[in-house]
């Protein structure tokens, strides 16, 4: 008899109201972190909960979807309070709690030092339901009476361990005094010391507690680097990392399903073979996905954590993490699809300067490798792209089966130098890389119209619509033609893929269709339209 799997918990599992389910929705959250699956129904019912548990691993929403549910919005008073070691925290878990509460219509307000303290009591005088802060300075608004904790339902002290390392350990018990003992408390640490332990048997009512396991990284195959960028210049260094290897098949994770659609997007609008999965997708669309990509027709998929389950597919080259794990074990998970069936794998992770900590952790509980590497200059790039390409003459050469080739290159050499020849023919293949810091039309990978691989006098584009929206070449001409103001005739070579479309059009006008076609609506989809990048290779 087959054995039955058990389906994943979803939050409607929860019993939670439609505000929050909406908010979690449009957060792009699947379904519940081991954390928040074990957390959120015992704070529903109201005991108090030690959670051993790392940063990343949602513990945040843990916490924070049943305190916004059980704070009451029509008063203005302070009902909980969560209790952070350093500012960066503690913004980043009130922004967490604001997007949580977006349709509860509550506030959750930072307070920490090295800022003004007259804007935050301004604030605090206006009302707020949520206050999120380091020790000190909240220890310091109690003092001056800006603060008053005589209505909080519930107390949360995130990163313990940490607060304690930072000596808060008397603000700490200070600031719990002033809070009604009737409250229900919520502690979360990495590590349990025994003066956390005390803590908790002092302040805290038969409290239940969950814990977390880490797990081990083996993964001895595995070249494992971290690249600090920018949050907004994550797409150029991904682009930079899929240029730099011709033949790589890339599986890019990211947190939320929006996340994923918007970097395969973004990667279609660069001219790359891109496509995404994650849970909302039915089990057709998925196969469809899974089979481009093992077939090769797109090498580059974009993925969440829930839709790459079950992944198997032995030749990825490259995982990147494009959003940091949320936990030391995901990390594990992921890059675990690389260097499979005795071969070599890359694993690459986006680190923005806020995500340090999170590395560092990641580095020490999954006793992982992990060097800090610099991403590849063009000029890198272009070399690669020509060793590549000089493999590839090689292999042809040892084959000997180019016969007609042959004939053809014999036809050219009596009209063209051959050094000349061979020459244009590596700018063809080669050309755009050596351009690509010097900017191009809207940001694209820095492509120049002047450079898209089109004629004299032509602009090739890209669009992201395909054969998959049932377009045909008429619609594209003609809602080019009405929209942008050139004729028909004028639009040419209109080349329909699965997924996106290649059309080329007057050099002179390309600026104009740009602008009046770029998100607009062909066929019932808007449409990204960009210049295209000087490939041969049709698949990406």
């Amino acid at each position: 008899m087959e054995k039955k799997v058990k389906s994943p918990m979803s939050f409607n599992d929860f019993g939670l109201s439609s505000e929050i389910l909406k908010a979690v929705s449009q957060m792009g959250f699947e379904e519940p972190t081991p954390i928040q699956e074990k957390t959120i129904p015992a704070l529903l019912s109201g005991k108090d909960v030690i959670g051993q548990a790392q940063t990343g691993t949602g513990k945040t929403a843990a916490f924070g979807i049943p305190i916004i549910e059980k704070i009451d919005r029509l008063s203005n008073s302070v009902q909980a309070i969560i209790l952070a070691p350093t500012r960066e925290l503690a913004i980043q878990a009130a922004e967490e709690m604001n997007k949580l509460a977006k349709f509860k219509k509550l506030l959750a307000f930072p307070v920490y030092g090295g800022t003004s303290i007259e804007r935050q009591i301004s604030t605090l005088k206006k009302g707020v339901h949520i206050v999120v802060g380091t020790p000190g300075r909240v220890l310091d608004h109690i003092e001056r009476r800006t603060l008053n904790l005589k209505n909080v339902k519930i107390a949360v002290l995130d990163e313990a361990d940490e607060m304690l390392d930072m000596g808060f350990i008397d603000d700490i018990t200070r600031i719990l005094k002033e809070i009604p003992e009737t409250r229900q408390t919520l502690l979360f640490s990495a590590t349990m010391p025994d003066e956390i332990l005390r803590i908790s048997k002092r302040y805290m009512r038969s409290p239940e507690k969950i814990r977390i396991p880490s797990e081990t990284l083996t993964a001895s195959k595995i070249d494992q680097i971290f690249f600090e960028v920018k949050r907004e210049d994550k797409i150029e260094a991904l682009s930079r990392l899929i240029d730099s290897d011709d033949g790589g098949r890339f599986l890019i994770f990211c947190h939320t399903k929006k996340e994923a659609d918007d970097v395969a997007g973004n990667l279609k609008l660069r001219g790359y073979g891109a496509d995404s999965m994650h849970g909302d997708f039915s089990q057709s669309q998925r196969e469809a996905v899974l089979k481009k990509f093992k077939e090769g027709r797109v090498d580059v998929l974009v993925a969440t954590d829930v839709a790459a389950r079950g992944l198997d597919i032995s030749d990825i080259s490259h995982v990147v993490n494009y959003s940091i794990p949320q936990d030391p074990e995901s990390y594990v998970h992921r890059i675990g699809r690389t260097g499979r069936a005795g071969k070599a794998g890359v694993a690459v992770t986006f680190v923005t300067p806020r995500e340090e900590r999170q590395l560092r952790l990641i580095k020490a509980v999954s006793k992982a490798d992990i060097k800090r590497g610099k991403l590849p200059t063009n000029e890198e790039i272009m070399e690669a792209r020509f060793t590549s390409l000089k493999d590839k003459i090689d292999e042809f050469i040892d084959d000997k089966s180019f016969d007609k080739f042959l004939k053809m290159a014999e036809g050219l050499a009596e009209k063209v130098k051959p050094l000349e020849a061979l020459a244009a023919l590596l700018k063809f293949q080669l050309q755009g890389f050596e351009m690509a810091e010097k900017g191009g039309v809207s940001g694209v990978s820095g492509v120049s119209l002047d450079d898209t691989g089109a004629p004299q006098g032509m602009a090739r584009l890209f669009m992201t619509i395909g054969k998959e929206q049932n377009v045909r070449a008429n619609d594209i001409v003609n809602a080019i033609s009405r929209k942008a103001n050139i004729p028909p005739s004028a639009i040419k070579k209109v080349s329909i893929f699965d997924t996106f479309t290649f059309i080329e059009v007057p050099r002179d006008s390309a600026e104009k269709v740009i602008e009046f076609m770029h998100q607009s609506i062909i066929s019932g989809r808007k449409v990204t339209v960009a210049p295209a990048r000087p490939r041969t290779d049709t698949r990406r």
